[in-house]
């Protein structure tokens, strides 16, 4: 029993974020998350997901959560300008993006914001940081600005537009990685005007 408690604390300690399913590999039954819980040596984060009590003290920690417990999903729109420092806005949920045809993750702790981007949409511009031993799945900047013009309707042009002013004045990447996913976005004719004034 102890052999057991010890190697699940080890396994939260250096994954930050533990999903129930993560015991499984290392041969520790399941069991053994509520009895850790009951002795107070870990705390439940949301269904299935675990933590040690304090262990992250981060402001990006409802992104961690997201991206443990929707593994396909990417952290997009006002949430990956939150992440890049480049917004004023301060969205209480948060923005990820799925397939189009997977299943609508349902997540108790984090309120979601879910956008459903097509395979091309998905997959292009993906950056993996690691904060607190947990992987974050996020969009580049020039990416999310691209992806703020494509869904103005839904976030504000103003929003998109500060987007790309904090990209140029951050100097968070180059015009042709703007320019490539506006393509991939189709959204290149309807970004020109507004890099036209501000470059």
């Amino acid at each position: 029993m102890r052999n057991h408690l010890r190697n699940l604390l080890q396994l939260a300690k250096s994954k930050g974020l533990l999903r129930s399913r993560d015991l499984n590999d290392c041969g520790i039954p399941r069991q053994y998350l509520k009895i850790a819980r009951e002795r107070g040596l870990l705390e439940r984060v949301d269904r299935g997901l675990y933590c040690i009590p304090g262990a992250i003290q981060s402001e990006h920690r409802s992104l961690m959560e997201v991206c443990t417990l929707v593994p396909r999903g990417v952290i997009c729109l006002l949430s990956a300008l939150q992440f890049h420092g480049m917004t004023t806005q301060s969205p209480f949920e948060v923005w990820v993006a799925i397939g189009t045809s997977t299943a609508r993750p349902c997540l108790k702790a984090v309120r979601l914001r879910i956008v459903r981007f097509g395979h091309k949409a998905l997959t292009e511009g993906v950056e993996t940081h690691e904060v607190s031993n947990t992987k974050i799945r996020v969009f580049s900047p020039a990416k999310t600005v691209a992806d703020c013009f494509k869904y103005r309707n839904k976030i504000g042009v103003d929003v998109a537009t500060e987007a790309l002013r904090e990209f140029l004045h951050q100097k968070k990447g180059n015009l042709d990685d703007l320019v490539l996913f506006g393509r991939i976005c189709r959204v290149e004719r309807v970004m020109e005007p507004y890099l036209e004034a501000l470059v």
